[in-house]
Parts: C-alpha cells; sequence; structure tokens
C-alpha cells in the first residue's frame, strides 16, 4: 500500500470516528458512520463500588516461548522488550509471570532448574531473570510472579507436594534477590491441582525466611479450590488470589466468563490466571472480549495471557501465540501483534491499584451482541479510563455519559483500534479530544473496535520496525567458548532436560555443552529422553558434525531434519538420529511425534568409552542418510520421511554428557534435493498454510498470515512433490482433475494428483490435471481455501517463494 493511499484510509478512518461523536450541549454534532441503535446511557460514579483492579499482564513460561527473544540482536532485540514492558509504548505489561524452571518439558520447550540437584545452586541459569531484570528496567511498577511446572527429579523423591518443594521455592526467591528482584506473587503446581497442607507450609516457609510479602496465588487450576478456601480457615489465610486458568473457556471467544458462587463469596481476588493461547493477530477478538467481561461477568481483576511472545521455532508447539512473533533472531525479524494493542487498551491506561466502578461497567444495550464496557477510577480519585470493545456488534451505536461523584469532568482523549483490520495504521490510534459539558458527552462506536475512552495522558505508539525474514544460513558453528558457564548456547533449544555451557571434561580446555540433568524429572507433559534443537526448519541437505563424550555408560545422540514435536501425549520428535553407546554400539533411527521409533540402520564400531571424545556426523542428501563416527562412514540409509529440519543433541535420561565443535555445512540434494520455503500468493500476500498445523491427511491448505511455521514450509522435491512436515504432499483431493477440486494434504504416494510444476510466470500447475493453484473466488483474506482452477494468469493463481 503507498504513502498516499495509507494516509487517505487513516483520514477516513479518522472522519468516520469524528462523525460518529456527539457532545452535549452545543458542542461537536455528526451523523454517524452508519445507522446507530438506540442510545445506551452510562453514568461514569467515581462513587460507585468495585473491586481493586490488580493488573493485565502476560506469561513467560510453561515452556521455552521465551527463549529467542535472548538470542536477538541489538537494537532489534531492546525494541522488542521496549513493545513488550516499556510504558506509554505498547502493551505496557503490569503483570509478568515467569517459569520456574524444573528441567523438564512444559509445552513448547524446558527451562533450566536452579538447582539440578540437592547440592547444586546457580541462580545465572536460564533467561527468565534477564527478562525480568529487563522488565524492571522499563517499568519499575511492574509485578513479578513466579510459578513451575515441573521440577527436578531429586524433589521430594519425585513428589512435587513435599518440604523440598517448598524449600526449592524459597531458595528461587533467594535467586530473585541476588538479581535486585522483588518477587510479588508466588504459585504452587501448574495446572496439577492443589495440596492444601503444603500451601499452608509455603506460607509458613516464606514466613520464617522473610519473604512474608509474597502473595500465594492458588492455584492456578480451576475454580474448585474456591470451596476450600471457604471451608478451611487456615488454608484461607494461606491463599491471598484464587487464579484459575481459561476461565472464560480454553481457546474460545471469551463471550461468558461466569465463576461459580464459592469463588465470587471467597472474599479473595479472583484472576484469570492464564487466558489466551491464541495467535498474536488471531487472539485479538477474544482478548478484547476478555479483559472486559472477566471483571463484568466474574468480577476477575487480573488477566494474564499466555504467552508473553513467540520467541520460539516454527516446528514447536503454539509458534505464534503471544503478543508479538520473535521466531528468527538470525534476522533480527520481528513482528507486533493484534494482542499488543488490545491489551495497550487496558495497560496504558489504568495501574494496579484502580478501582473498577461497577456503575459504568457492563454490556451495551444490556445485550452481549452489542459489546461491553468497563470504567476504572485512578487513585487520585478523579482521573478515570472506560474500555469499550464492540467485536460482535452489527451496527454502530451510540452511548451517552455521564461523569459524576468527584470524576475529571475534564478533557476526554479517545483512542481506537479496528480489530478487522489489516492495517497496523488502524490499531491503537488517538482518534478524538472531547470536551464533556456538564459532565456529558456522547459517543457513537462502530463494530469490531477497541475504544478507551480516558483523562489521563501520557500514551503512544511504539514506531521501531523489524528487517525483513532471512534463513539462518550455511555453513553455522559454535565451539561454545565463548559463553558464560551455566548460559545457554546460542540459538540452542531445550526441549527435555538441561542443556547448558560448562568446562569441558576430558582433559580438553574450554567450555562445551553440558546435558546436565541427572535424574528422571518431575515432569508436566509427556516425558522424554533429554534433547535440544537449533537451526532454521527449512534446512534440508546438509552435514552436521560434533564432538561428542559419555560421562557415563549409556549413549549420546546426534539430531538432524528435526522439525514437528508432540508435547501432550508422546513428547515424540519428526527426525533423524545417529545414536551411540559407550560400548561401541551404533544406529540411525527414524522417531515420529506418534511416539513409534524406527532403526533404519545399526552395528558396532570401536568402543567410545567414557570420558573420551568422539567425533560424530550426519550427512542427509535426497533421501540418503549417512552416519560417521571419528572420520570414518559406518552406515547409511535411504529413507524419504522427513525432509528437512533442524539439528539437535539428545542422551539417554538420567545421563549426562558433553557436546563440542558443533559444524554444519551445505550440502547437495541428492536424488529428493530442492527447495524448502513459503509459497506466497502475489494477490494476497499470504501464505499456502495448513491450518492449525495439523498433519491428518484431508486438511484443505488455506492463506493465512505468513509466519515461518512449519505448516507453511514447502519442499519442491526433485521428483515434483510440494512436501510439508517432511512426509505430507500438496494433494489434489480424490485425483481430481475438474475445476473446483479441492486441494489438500495427504500421505505422499508418488501419484500425478501430487505433483506440481512450477512455473516461471509464477504459477503452480497440477501435473494430473493441468490446473492452477488458485484461491478460490480470488479471495485475499486469511482462511481462504485453495483449489484448482483453469488457468488465467490472474494474481490469485500466482505464487512466490519465500
Amino acid at each position: 500500500m503507498s504513502a498516499f493511499r495509507r494516509l487517505l484510509r487513516r483520514l477516513r478512518a479518522s472522519t468516520a470516528v469524528l462523525t460518529g461523536l456527539v457532545l452535549a450541549a452545543g458542542g461537536l454534532v455528526g451523523t454517524a458512520a452508519a445507522p446507530a441503535q438506540a442510545a445506551t446511557s452510562i453514568t461514569i460514579d467515581g462513587t460507585s463500588g468495585g473491586r481493586t483492579f490488580d493488573g493485565v499482564g502476560a506469561i513467560s513460561g510453561g515452556g521455552g516461548n521465551s527463549r529467542l527473544l535472548i538470542d536477538y540482536p541489538e537494537p532489534q532485540r531492546g525494541q522488542i522488550l521496549d513493545y513488550l514492558f516499556k510504558p506509554g509504548y505498547g502493551a505496557s505489561l503490569q503483570i509478568l509471570k515467569a517459569e520456574i524452571g524444573g528441567d523438564t518439558n512444559s509445552t513448547s520447550g524446558a527451562e533450566p532448574s536452579h538447582q539440578h540437584t540437592r547440592s547444586d545452586l546457580n541462580c545465572d541459569r536460564g533467561y527468565e531473570w534477564w527478562l525480568m531484570e529487563q522488565a524492571k528496567a522499563r517499568n519499575p511498577n511492574i509485578k513479578l510472579y513466579g510459578l513451575a511446572w515441573g521440577a527436578p527429579g531429586w524433589i521430594g523423591g519425585g513428589n512435587f507436594w513435599s518440604t523440598d518443594m517448598a524449600d526449592y521455592l524459597v531458595s528461587w526467591l533467594g535467586c530473585a534477590k541476588q538479581h535486585g528482584l522483588s518477587i510479588d506473587y508466588l504459585g504452587g503446581w501448574n495446572e496439577r491441582g492443589y495440596n492444601v497442607s503444603w500451601y499452608e507450609q509455603l506460607r509458613s516457609a516464606l514466613n520464617s525466611h522473610g519473604y512474608g510479602g509474597v502473595k500465594i496465588v492458588a492455584a492456578d487450576s480451576d475454580w474448585g479450590v474456591a470451596n476450600d478456601v471457604n471451608s478451611d480457615p487456615a488454608f484461607a489465610a494461606a491463599v491471598n488470589v484464587i487464579g484459575t486458568h481459561y476461565p472464560c473457556g480454553y481457546r474460545s471467544s471469551q463471550s461468558n466468563c461466569s465463576v461459580p458462587s464459592a469463588a465470587t463469596s471467597s472474599g479473595k481476588p479472583l484472576w484469570a490466571s492464564e487466558n489466551g493461547s491464541d495467535d498474536y493477530n488471531g487472539g485479538a477478538t477474544a482478548m478484547a472480549r476478555g479483559i472486559n467481561r472477566g471483571y463484568i461477568d466474574g468480577r476477575m481483576t487480573a488477566y494474564l495471557n499466555w504467552p508473553v511472545v513467540a520467541a520460539i521455532t516454527p516446528n514447536l508447539p503454539y509458534p505464534t501465540m503471544g503478543l508479538a512473533l520473535a521466531s528468527q533472531p538470525w534476522s533480527g525479524h520481528y513482528a507486533i501483534g493484534k494482542n499488543t494493542w488490545i491489551m495497550a487498551h487496558t495497560s496504558q491506561f489504568t495501574a494496579p491499584g484502580w478501582h473498577y466502578l461497577d456503575s459504568a461497567a457492563g454490556y451495551i444495550g444490556g445485550n452481549r451482541d452489542n459489546g461491553s464496557y468497563v470504567s476504572l477510577k485512578s487513585t487520585n480519585n478523579s482521573d478515570y479510563s472506560t474500555v469499550i470493545e464492540t467485536m460482535d456488534a452489527g451496527s454502530a451505536q451510540t452511548l451517552n455519559f455521564n461523569v459524576t461523584g468527584g470524576l475529571s469532568t475534564g478533557t476526554v482523549h479517545v483512542w481506537s483500534t479496528d480489530v478487522n483490520s489489516a492495517d497496523s495504521a488502524d490499531y491503537f490510534v488517538h482518534t478524538a479530544d472531547l470536551t464533556p459539558s456538564g459532565g456529558g458527552f456522547s459517543l457513537t462506536v462502530q463494530p469490531h473496535r477497541v475504544y478507551t475512552l480516558t483523562t489521563t495522558t501520557g500514551q503512544g505508539k511504539g514506531t521501531a520496525t523489524a528487517p525483513a525474514q532471512g534463513a539462518l544460513s550455511l555453513p553455522y558453528g559454535d565451539s561454545f567458548d565463548g559463553y558464560t558457564t551455566g548460559s545457554e548456547a546460542k540459538y540452542l533449544m531445550d526441549w527435555q532436560g538441561a542443556f547448558e555451557v560448562a568446562a569441558c571434561g576430558g582433559g580438553r580446555g574450554g567450555k562445551c555443552v553440558r546435558q546436565m540433568s541427572p535424574q528422571k524429572p518431575i515432569t508436566w507433559d509427556a516425558l522424554s529422553d533429554p534433547h535440544a534443537l537449533l537451526g532454521d526448519v527449512g534446512w534440508s541437505n546438509y552435514t552436521v558434525s560434533s564432538d561428542v563424550l559419555l560421562e557415563q555408560p549409556g549413549y549420546a545422540e546426534l539430531i538432524g531434519r528435526a522439525n514437528g514435536q508432540d508435547y501432550s501425549s508422546t513428547g515424540g520428535l519428526n527426525a533423524y538420529h545417529l545414536r551411540v553407546s559407550d560400548t561401541g554400539a551404533w544406529s540411525v533411527l527414524n522417531s515420529s511425534t506418534n511416539g513409534s521409533v524406527s532403526t533404519l540402520a545399526r552395528g558396532t564400531t570401536t568402543a567410545l568409552g567414557t570420558n573420551r571424545w568422539h567425533t560424530l556426523a550426519l550427512t542427509f542428501a535426497g533421501s540418503t542418510v549417512t552416519a560417521v563416527i571419528d572420520g570414518s562412514t559406518v552406515g547409511s540409509a535411504d529413507d524419504r520421511t522427513w525432509a528437512g529440519g533442524q539439528i539437535g543433541y539428545a542422551t539417554g535420561q538420567g545421563e549426562t554428557a558433553q557436546f563440542d565443535n558443533l559444524s554444519l555445512t551445505p550440502g547437495s540434494g541428492g536424488s529428493g534435493g530442492g527447495t524448502t520455503g513459503a509459497l506466497v500468493g502475489v494477490a494476497s500476500g499470504r501464505c499456502v498454510d495448513v491450518p492449525h498445523q495439523s498433519q491428518t491427511p484431508g486438511t484443505r491448505v488455506e492463506l493465512w498470515d505468513c509466519n515461518g511455521g512449519s505448516n507453511q514450509q514447502w519442499l519442491d522435491t526433485s521428483s515434483g512433490e510440494l512436501r510439508v512436515y517432511g512426509s505430507s504432499c500438496l494433494d489434489a483431493a480424490g485425483s481430481g482433475t475438474s475445476p473446483g477440486t479441492k486441494v489438500d494434504i495427504a500421505a505422499c504416494t508418488g501419484g500425478g494428483n501430487q505433483k506440481w510444476t512450477l512455473n516461471a510466470d509464477g504459477t503452480i500447475t497440477g501435473v494430473q490435471s493441468g490446473l492452477c493453484l488458485d484461491a478460490t473466488g480470488a479471495g485475499t483474506a486469511n482462511g481462504t481455501l485453495l483449489e484448482l482452477w483453469s488457468c488465467s494468469g490472474a494474481g490469485n493463481q500466482k505464487w512466490t517463494r519465500n
């Protein structure tokens, strides 16, 4: 869109808003942009009762969703942090909830423990300390909240609800103190119920160690905890806040956020202590409803979005969820989502400690479909802000406001976001300033908008922009010598276990990566062997090499072409593995997310022993996988299951091992080589996408915002296939050859209905049908389905590689 067209669009949007404003007593009068429904009267009364507002915020944890953020170069890293935490700039988070690492996967990766063993303590591990420090540096008033998803297996002999765990949390608070951080809230075990006596024990432990000011949130699960709070005075005394997850429904529209009477009558603050789990753009409408309706329906006074940022590679679960996308530290690319600006409509105009005004909280015209509004007053008892959402409204609506009860009758500043717009210029716009007369003013609100009306100032919208996306180029290598002991190597992301930089063993100087977790953890999700991944999901043909040292009898692995992961049921990984043991036994394995592992080749070489260094290598050339140990080729296999993906390290469960001198070099295509990347519609600018990362055969492909996800990465093989996830092919459904044939994914069969020609003019034609890959109805919106159609040369039939 040209600069002139963007300006014209913004002028039109501003005009539409201004013509919808009607000021009382002879003020500006205009005609609404669309016919308005009957006016709704709202009294903003400063003497009204209402609960204390605790804040809106987000969660770093429940997986390594923030992992890659620390690896971003400046200035991009600082820009992202500003968008998240800097007041008056972006999301302006008021609460940051951070995972207390436990060396175990907790959705999209694992976070390291500050105590791998009972005798081990290192307060500098991981990136959560850094992230909390960065948040505090930008907003000293931000509230910090710690919660565990899992824990090292030494705790309580595997029992989370133990004295060990209470002491573990106390030691974590001590680490926070070392970093100059004061933790405001502490939880128990994420989504794993609660133990009444343990929470009472935790309260006692906190008090006795000087942490009496830390408030306990229970139980980060469901509302059932309220019954015990009401019936057990000792438990009630231990718990400060009742926090529940997804109180408006998991990944729902968040239209209804009612809570049981036991919770509302408990006398405790009620929080949506985890909500969201939605795409950084696609979750905006649900968030807009939920922040408001959580209070209207359930008197919830805090809303925490999971997660804060999608700083993970796109082959991991939930790769685009959060307030922003930051998955390419190597290119510096990031994207700020609509979710950021929806949160800003509350966070930039309020602060924890403000009070809701119940007289000015409800549904427009008493009808949920019209939208909702909440009002809050400042601690100065004069300023106020009203947040309005009209996500489901069918037409414009006029709201007549009357301000009373000692609140300011000064200028009202109007900010708005058009949630349906794909143009970021329509997000978080200061649209008008109103001057009430006699305490009254009117506003006509349009559908699918969020508005904030406020007497406060100081709000703003960040202007930093990111560079373009780009692949992590090969060759790539890392000696690991330049890192601080206890840190994580650049781009290396733990999935299970804890891979961190340590002094090398085996008589070698310098630093190495060591798997540090010596026992099975207390898990949150399915248990798998410790492993960590690195790199670009678009890598296909390459050689990965690394030195390996086994510290005890067992095995270690070099991983290649790793793509999809399953976090909940199997802990499985789509990948190839070279596994070597101390005895010299080796095997080339093929693993998948369904938990299956097959052996492609195996044999025995000279015993590796322990505490001795050896070099492993895997080469991928088309369908050929070659394994090398100490410079000698020990075996190879022909397998077409996985066409591309990352590299990684792994060990057996409870085994510690070391890795050094990582090297990746590009290779040739072999018999199945090709280019992996996105297919971008010329007319739409959107990518060919498998919805919701589904791997179910028969899933129809569609257009969606390009996000680098593995469900948007297509390998064009030398045999004419367009492969996704390595083993699924773009498919003309039912081998159809007529216009209108659906295009889906299916297991690769080599059939003509799965062969495609990428033409010089940008069209993609089916070899069997001769028809063009087509965006149905010349659609350009997210969700537009693809089909086969007679070739016309139109833009909806032209594609570029990215």
